[in-house]
Order: C-alpha cells, then sequence, then structure tokens
C-alpha cells in the first residue's frame, strides 16, 4: 500500500428527504463530497439518482435500510423496522428488492455499499450483504481491508445525545491529522434546513457548512490528502479483497 492518503468524502442518506438531498448536493458542488449512498425507499430518491446520473464525480451507492434505532431508557428501541435482523432469508430478499430498486433508478450497479445505522455488520447481515456484494464486486463499508473507514466525523454520542463539537471544522481537520496512509471513507450526513423523518436532524446543516469551509479545503490540501470517490479507486481496492472478509 503507498503512504500516500486518499479520502472518501460518502454522503449517507441521498435520497432520504428533499432537504437532505439539498444538502448532499451543495457539499458535492461546493464542497469536499466526493460520494454518496442512495436510500432507495424514501421521497427524495427519484431526484437523487436523476442528480447522480449526470455527475460523474459523485459515485453512488447503496444505503441498504433496514429500520432505525432510537436509544431511550438505557435501551435500543425501534423507530420502524423493514426487516428482522435475525432472519436470512428475510435479509437476502430485502437486500435483493432494495438492490433492483437501485439498479431501477439509476440504471447501474452501485459503486459501493453500507447501511442505515451500520445495521449489515451485525450477523447474519454481514454475511448476507458480502454475498451480494461479492457478486457485484463492491467495497462494503467496514468490511474491506483496502479501504479505512472513519465514522468520527458525527453530530451525536453513541447513545444519541447532542455531541456538535464533532462536526466543527477543527474536529474534521483533527481527523485528517490523524488518517493512515492509503484509502479511508469518511461518512459524513449533509442536509439543509429542518429534515424530516429522522432522529439526526439540526446536525445535518452544521455538517454541510463544515463541508463547505474552504479552511478545511485548504488543509487538505496542506497535508498532501487527495480527494477521490470509489469509482476512481484502484481495481486492487474494489475487488477480490471483499472476498477475504467473508466468513
Amino acid at each position: 500500500m503507498s503512504a500516500k492518503r486518499y479520502l472518501i468524502v460518502n454522503a449517507d442518506d441521498f435520497g432520504h428527504s428533499r432537504a437532505v438531498n439539498r444538502g448532499v448536493m451543495h457539499a458535492h458542488e461546493h464542497g469536499i463530497v466526493t460520494s454518496a449512498s442512495l436510500m432507495v425507499r424514501w421521497p427524495g430518491a427519484v431526484e437523487a439518482a436523476e442528480y447522480a446520473r449526470y455527475r460523474p464525480g459523485l459515485s453512488l451507492g447503496l444505503h441498504l435500510d433496514f429500520g432505525e434505532w432510537v436509544y431511550e431508557n438505557e435501551n435500543w428501541v425501534p423507530v420502524y423496522n423493514m426487516v428482522s435482523l435475525d432472519d436470512v432469508t428475510a435479509l437476502r430478499n430485502e437486500v435483493s428488492r432494495q438492490l433492483a430498486a437501485f439498479r431501477t433508478l439509476t440504471g447501474r450497479n452501485p459503486s459501493h455499499i453500507d447501511s442505515h445505522q451500520h445495521t449489515h455488520l451485525r450477523e447474519p447481515g454481514r454475511s448476507v450483504v458480502l454475498e451480494a456484494a461479492l457478486q457485484l464486486r463492491a467495497p462494503v463499508r467496514d468490511c474491506n481491508p483496502e479501504i479505512h473507514y472513519c465514522g468520527r466525523f458525527y453530530g451525536q454520542s453513541t447513545e444519541g445525545s447532542p455531541y456538535p463539537e464533532g462536526i466543527t471544522s477543527d474536529a474534521l481537520i483533527e481527523i485528517f491529522s490523524q488518517l493512515p496512509p492509503g484509502i479511508t471513507e469518511l461518512a459524513c450526513h449533509p442536509g439543509e434546513e429542518q429534515v424530516p423523518n429522522t432522529t439526526y436532524v439540526d446536525e445535518r446543516s452544521k455538517e454541510l457548512k463544515t463541508l463547505c469551509d474552504a479552511k478545511v479545503r485548504s488543509a487538505l490540501i496542506g497535508m498532501k490528502i487527495e480527494l477521490c470517490s470509489f469509482t476512481a479507486l484502484p481495481d486492487f481496492s474494489k475487488s477480490a479483497e471483499i472476498a477475504s472478509t467473508a466468513p
């Protein structure tokens, strides 16, 4: 692996709503976002897919949506469930449905795969998603040894409490300074104004401001970190290495 540092800045939840779409689009055109992950079930999916169709510099992956949970009274409780996370057959069918919807919306396969609230990292979902990704030769978030994953740029704690200091420009620049050699994917969640139907609301506009801060762009240049997207990665990071992560 080269000592050079490459950074994919991936906006999650693309297609969730018009407010999220506006944030992702602005962060791509005026900030450092190079990639996005599409939620195919939500109202903004058609608009998001149409936008990405004419933006070759924006790689577009699938943001699998199995449900959403919030932390209440020391327990995680569901806001909604699409499928049981313990049912292999149901998970496999839901992955197939969302992949088919992605292809219908975009006319192509996803450049990468991840999931809402990282539900794909829990078994048996991990194995199901890796099985599908291997056929597509698409990297899966935090499952490919050639692509480091960084989820530190986030405005809430692990229990969902506000953590605004995590999404400032200084915090993002500090993350840059600690990136390892090779390729890193950094997740973000930009949005404009109030975003409906989500537990991550006010933080999205703050992320957008940070992602478009000229100081952030200058820091990348000064640290000689090169922005890239999933579609511009070398072949070794997108293909056979996925197989080695499967159980």
